[in-house]
């Protein structure tokens, strides 16, 4: 009786959720419902990559400098255009 109730009412669940919610997880801590937009999501996807990308830069910029004292160096900053707008890149070039 008890798990016909609960199948029901998970039915229930899923299927008035169904037309507004973008992505339904059902796990361990229990169902969760995702009613951001397929755009919303992809633009979060972005933001987590930008930033990765600016962690991978300012560990890559702090290990040439290291490397790189003493020697004769240059700024190159590039711009690059994003759906959200201009991205600059400044990377350092030594000779």
């Amino acid at each position: 009786m008890k798990l016909a109730l609960s199948t029901i009412a998970v039915g229930l669940l899923l299927g008035s959720t169904g037309l507004s919610a973008q992505s339904v997880n059902i796990g361990p801590g229990g169902i969760s419902v995702d009613p951001r937009t397929q755009r919303e999501r992809a633009i979060d996807r972005e933001i987590r990559r930008e930033e990765r990308w600016r962690e991978r830069e300012r560990y890559e910029r702090r290990r040439n400098w290291r490397a790189e004292r003493g020697r004769d160096c240059r700024t190159i900053t590039e711009t690059r255009e994003t759906p959200r707008g201009e991205v600059r890149r400044t990377t350092r070039v030594c000779d």
